[in-house]
């Protein structure tokens, strides 16, 4: 048995001695904060969840410190703007933290930039997916006076308890990387021009804090050792056509770094323009930073700490005993289970509940200023709110549907006390986690499935598969609460045609890849559709997309903007060919017809494969009326939408019966 013995070690950090080789991320900024300034507890909680599940070091989400330049900081309350409710709120997140034997680091940010509207740059440079906006130019005074507050907080964290702070960063293209990357600083001053002029701020963040705080008081840095970009708003796939920071420029910015003093080094990759390598989705490969950390470790004596899909125990525990790597940072893999390292620690990895890199429900809900949480833990960053308590009354609760929304229900049900029957018509349970895991970098997915099976197996959940649910069975069944959860069907189009032998809809192509052809037609250009077109151009097949809006990606469930980004470039990689304002029209002698715009065109295809959407199976919620139970529909089958909807809607109903 794999014992993780290597993420077991303790680590130094200057003077302070980390438990062990598990690091939680920053994640999150201003819904951590009260209105007036201080932590929320729900905030507290959170992050105390996860210093009980085993973390060695956290990382809080990034804390503005100035409020005087740009009032609006992007993220919340500065620490300055009420220092004395951060302290007081500070101070018992740390006190409850170190029961655990936990360190907290204060990650402390100078700004954010030109990634969000209206707030300043070191340079005039276009603001990140806002067309025509320019931020505003950073004086040489406001440089002055945001280092100075970051030094201020950074003193107010050390006396609310931190055991150090991290400098935000030079990482993401947030300020102090647009200091550091000569694309984005056209400064003429000390701020400007070399690589040491561009990391000046950084530098003097760190001199100041030294002086406020003591030379061994620690401080650590986040660093992006390549950027991935060709452009503003233009990804490098490959990296080859690097236009910001090159890795050998991230190593040399790295050794800059530790000449000046700082302890650590926490390093990834990309920024908001390659959003895909600063928050990857499932299509990039776990550990693909591990080479390159490799490289920066060689380089610096200081400790370097390693994030971007390191949520693969094996690989990190490889990577730590191979010397490439001091500790893994995890993000929303921490999100996803509080309990994570405390579960590899024991030996017991498999019972991780797999994060699924879908970016739905952390950064997306971030960006577009809702609470951000976990798509497969609905606890998560809510953990006061949303918390799971015991059943007053014990009911007798019947679920019909094995899918994810209905596995969630039964999961949270009965653990809450409540005796749970589970109902699924065909012989395994997963609904369409089964077909949707079946894609090759589904991996997560597929393993998301074995987790709730595995978990119901632990708990006293009547399964029967194979077990079609009429009405009368089911009132026959004396519930006091009867949840649907029968999921959805793919839709098929009414066009002629649809009887051809190369047409298959999209759930049978998933089962059954065996049946796709060399030359393959994607009706639909939604996620759906896009990842199943991605899957056969990585097989080597010719792949086409046709879809009727004038943007793929943009009907049907909403893609995170890395998972979008990353898709377009590997289309472009893989040659997949894309009509848009297209619409299928029939089919005949095995050719597609395509209209736009009243020009028909045919494309001949092996396999035309159907993926322009979903619909809720038929309800049993009519039969039921007046049956005695209480009846609620969830999932797809109330609404088609993601499998975090799904399962969150799992754990609202299943956690209030």
């Amino acid at each position: 048995m794999q014992t993780y013995s290597s993420l077991g070690q303790p680590l130094k950090i200057g003077n302070v001695t980390i438990k062990n080789r598990f690091c939680m991320a920053p994640i999150g900024c201003g819904q951590h904060h009260l209105p007036g300034g201080g932590l929320k507890d729900e905030t507290i909680e959170y992050l105390v969840a996860r210093a009980k599940g085993g973390f060695g070091l956290i990382f809080t989400g990034a804390l503005a410190a100035d409020c005087t330049v740009d009032p609006y900081t992007g993220i919340g309350p500065a620490i300055l703007q009420n220092p004395e409710a951060f302290k007081m709120t500070a101070t018992e997140l740390n006190e409850r933290a170190n029961a655990y034997g936990t360190k907290i680091f204060a990650q402390i940010t100078m700004g954010l930039g030109r990634n969000y509207p209206h707030l300043p740059a070191p340079s005039a440079v276009q603001v990140f997916r806002h067309p025509g906006e320019v931020a505003p130019e950073l004086t040489h005074a406001e440089i002055k006076s945001k280092i100075a507050s970051v030094v201020k907080a950074a003193k107010i964290a050390q006396e609310s308890g931190f055991a150090g702070v991290e400098v935000h960063s030079i990482h993401w293209g947030y300020l102090l990387d647009q200091f550091a990357l000569a694309m984005m600083n056209h400064r003429s001053d000390e701020y400007g021009g070399s690589l040491e002029n561009r990391l000046r701020a950084a530098r003097e963040i760190l001199e100041g804090i030294k002086q406020e705080c003591g030379s061994a008081y620690p401080v650590s840095m986040r660093l992006g050792l390549k950027t991935f970009i060709k452009d503003f708003e233009q990804a490098s796939l490959d990296g080859s056509e690097e236009a910001g920071r090159t890795l050998e420029e991230g190593i040399n910015i790295a050794k800059l770094l530790e000449s000046y003093g700082y302890d650590c080094l926490s390093v990834d990759t990309g920024t908001y323009d390659s959003f895909y390598y600063a928050c990857p989705p499932i299509y990039m490969p776990k550990g693909y930073l591990v080479k390159m950390a490799a490289q920066a470790k060689a380089a610096v004596n200081i400790p370097i700490l390693v994030g971007g899909r390191m949520n693969d125990p094996d690989i990190a525990a490889q990577a730590i005993a191979d010397g490439q790597i001091d500790a893994v940072v995890l993000g929303r893999a921490a999100l996803a289970d509080a309990e994570y390292p405390h579960k590899v620690l024991s030996g017991h990895p498999e019972r991780i509940r797999p994060c699924i890199a879908c970016n739905l429900g952390c950064i997306t809900r971030l960006q577009q200023g809702k609470q951000p949480s976990c798509a497969v833990n609905p606890v998560a960053m809510r953990e006061v709110r949303f918390a799971m308590r015991p059943a007053i009354l014990k009911k007798k609760v019947v679920i019909v549907g094995g899918g994810v929304a209905g596995m969630e229900a039964a999961r949270v049900a009965s653990l809450r006390g409540h005796q749970v029957t589970l109902l699924e018509k065909t012989a395994h349970l997963g609904g369409n986690l089964i077909p949707g895991g079946n894609h090759s970098f589904k991996q997560e997915v597929r393993a998301l499935n074995a987790w709730y099976q595995q978990e119901l197996q632990r708990l006293p959940v009547d399964i029967k598969l194979n077990t079609t649910a009429t009405a009368e069975y089911l009132k026959a069944l004396g519930a006091d609460v009867i949840i649907l959860a029968t999921g959805s069907l793919p839709i098929m189009p009414q066009v002629p045609g649809m009887d051809a032998p190369q047409v298959i809809g999209c759930i049978d192509a998933l089962k059954h890849p065996e049946k796709i052809g060399q030359r393959v037609l994607v009706i639909g250009g939604g996620l759906v559709g896009c990842e199943m077109a991605l899957e056969y151009a990585q097989e080597g097949k010719e792949v086409t997309v046709v879809e009727a809006l004038p943007q793929i990606l943009t009907a049907g469930i909403y893609v995170p903007i890395p998972n979008g980004q990353m898709i377009g470039d590997l289309f472009a990689h893989y040659k997949v060919q894309v009509l848009t304002s297209h619409r299928l029209v029939g089919v005949e002698n095995g050719q597609a017809i395509v209209d736009s715009k009243e020009v028909r065109t045919a494309i001949a295809a092996d396999s035309i494969v159907i993926a322009v959407g979903f619909k809720p199976a038929p309800s049993l919620s009519p039969a039921l009326a007046c049956c005695g139970a209480d009846v609620y529909e969830i999932g797809d089958e109330q609404q088609v939408s993601t499998i975090m909807h799904a399962i969150w809607d799992g754990y609202e109903v299943g956690n209030h019966i």
